[in-house]
């Protein structure tokens, strides 16, 4: 009796090939196909062995022993040998009343591939495979069979595109398995999550302070950067990014970036790795006095400006600060925008190093020759200089006789005859003045100016002359105060016109008597030349 060929089920062991081979010789195959009992061999979704005999267009005409040939589409086989005679195991889909047969190659491959995946593996066991495509919520992972890759299990964080896995081989774990259904679901993060474990463990071992590891940057806060160093996490400090400023670790570093680290210190019970970058190059203030000694000029770039001053970056790590009292000799600089802006280029003298601090102190005004220092063989007193008037003060108003140099005109020095409270009613701001240098103090950098000065005085001649003692004058109120009026008798001269003259009633007011512009008749009491004032009365002098 010929012996039988066995039908395949998804319970059912494969038969292969090389079992058939052994069984039958080449030239006793059709036959031995021929003769098999159909009506028990040969049931719906069963796969069986068969030999492809012809090409009918685009299907593939195979005998598998029955009554009748069936086709299998020629787009099922991909690339594999379809030429006559070949072995294929299809899988029966359906038989017609007419005998008529409908097979499927890729079926049976299905149905293999998950034979041997089911009875191959259980759940928890790691699978490789490559991923196809994106469906909804993750990814399909070919491991002989279709399996289920969630989007969250693809990497130990969501991916913002699951997308970019597609075409790689990946390793996972299988977390669900269902038979009946023919779905597994599997995990890579739980892969990684256990590569992960191992790798901290083995880092603990061998983690010393002063080590070089390799890590990627995991997250970037505003006080530094998280760094995987693969099982571990360690913090990048902002302060040791860099010898020089950091503004924000993103100027330093980016997410996913591979960098080099120096390990600075690890708290083994916290679990605490900090980390440098600065510390791979050598500290530039090692030597900065050799470098930058006190005393010397340097060039450097404005990288920072402060109320209090600027910041001047001398070399890579190497920042010292300009005072605001230290930028200029001549000018009160309030503000060191005033005076220069952020990249500006500028020269600087070195005042004083902080080793200790790592702290510089620069100068400007110093890098520059000091204008004080001639300012008396250029302006010598009682020369006469004309400036134009840069603020004006209660006290006075201050006149810029050069660029960067002002000198102090007070308000006594306006005039010899009025007496001013505010320069406003003599000059104004951006008025162009003549003036006398009165002094100079070199040493508190100061120049006192007079108007008064450029005219002869006249309370030496002129006055003694004019004014008598008991003379009667007209003149005009020019102000009133809780003791008196002051009225204007001769040009920009006046006199006090007291309360107590002003009329016989004992208990009279300044308010009472004359207004501000008003024309009134007064009397000379007397003059007193040392102190420069005039007294004035109206009583017993008729008013018109």
């Amino acid at each position: 009796m010929a012996p039988r060929i066995e039908q395949i089920n998804v319970v059912d062991d494969v038969l292969m090939a090389t079992e058939l081979e052994a069984a039958l010789g080449k030239d006793t195959e059709k036959a031995f196909l021929a003769s098999l009992d159909t009506k028990n061999a040969y049931e719906p979704r069963t796969i069986v062995t068969g030999f492809v005999v012809g090409h009918h267009n685009d299907d593939i005409v195979i005998d598998i022993g029955y009554k009748s040939e069936g086709v299998v589409p020629k787009e099922e086989f991909n690339t594999e040998d379809v030429s006559v005679g070949s072995k294929v195991q299809v899988m029966i889909v359906e038989i017609k009343p007419s005998g008529d047969l409908i097979l499927s190659k890729r079926q049976a491959d299905l149905q293999i591939g998950w034979n041997q995946v089911l009875g191959n593996n259980k759940e928890g066991d790691k699978v490789t495979g490559k991923v196809l495509r994106k469906i909804k919520g993750g990814l399909l992972v070919d491991i002989g069979v279709p399996v289920f890759l969630p989007a969250s299990q693809v990497d130990l964080r969501r991916a913002p595109d699951v997308g970019e896995y597609i075409g790689q081989i990946i390793e996972a774990e299988i977390i669900k398995i269902d038979a009946e259904r023919k779905n597994i679901v599997v995990s890579r993060r739980k892969v990684l999550e256990e590569e992960r474990k191992k790798n901290r463990e083995n880092l603990v071992k061998e983690l010393h302070v002063g080590d070089l590891r390799e890590g990627q940057v995991k997250n970037i806060t505003d006080f530094g950067a998280f760094i995987d160093l693969g099982g571990l996490d360690g913090l990048l400090h902002i302060t040791d990014m860099s010898w020089g400023r950091v503004n924000h670790p993103s100027e330093v570093v980016h997410i996913g970036q591979k960098i080099e680290v120096v390990v600075l210190d690890y708290d083994a019970e916290r679990n605490r790795i900090s980390l440098g970058l600065k510390q791979k190059t050598r500290n530039p203030w090692e030597d900065i006095s050799e470098r930058y000694p006190v005393g010397s000029v340097q060039e450097g770039e404005v990288v920072n400006l402060m109320t209090y001053g600027a910041f001047v970056r001398l070399a890579d790590g190497i920042e010292g600060l300009v005072h605001v009292s230290e930028m200029s000799w001549t000018r009160q600089v309030a503000h060191p925008s005033e005076v220069v802006k952020v990249a500006d280029k500028v020269k600087v003298m070195i005042l004083d190093i902080d080793n200790e601090k790592q702290e510089i102190s620069l100068g400007m005004k110093q890098a520059e020759s000091n204008p004080w220092e001639t300012i008396k063989d250029r302006f010598p007193v009682g020369g006469k200089v004309t400036g134009t008037v840069k603020n004006l003060t209660n006290y006075g108003a201050f006149v810029e006789i050069e660029a960067g140099v002002e000198g102090l005109l007070h308000v006594n020095d306006i005039s010899w005859t009025k007496k001013l409270t505010h320069p406003s009613p003599e000059i104004n701001k951006d008025q162009v003045v003549e003036c006398v240098i009165l002094e100079i103090d070199k040493e508190r950098q100061r120049i006192s100016l007079g108007m008064k000065q450029l005219t002869p005085d006249p309370w030496t001649d002129e006055i003694p002359k004019k004014l008598k003692k008991g003379i009667v004058l007209d003149g005009k109120v020019t102000k009133i105060t809780n003791f008196g009026v002051f009225v204007e008798i001769l040009d920009g001269l006046e006199g006090l016109l007291h309360v107590s003259e002003m009329d016989a009633k004992p208990d009279a007011k300044p308010e009472d008597g004359p207004a501000i512009g008003q024309a009134v008749k007064v009397k000379v009491l007397n003059v007193d030349l040392e102190t420069r004032k005039i007294g004035l009365s109206m009583k017993a002098v008729p008013q018109e």
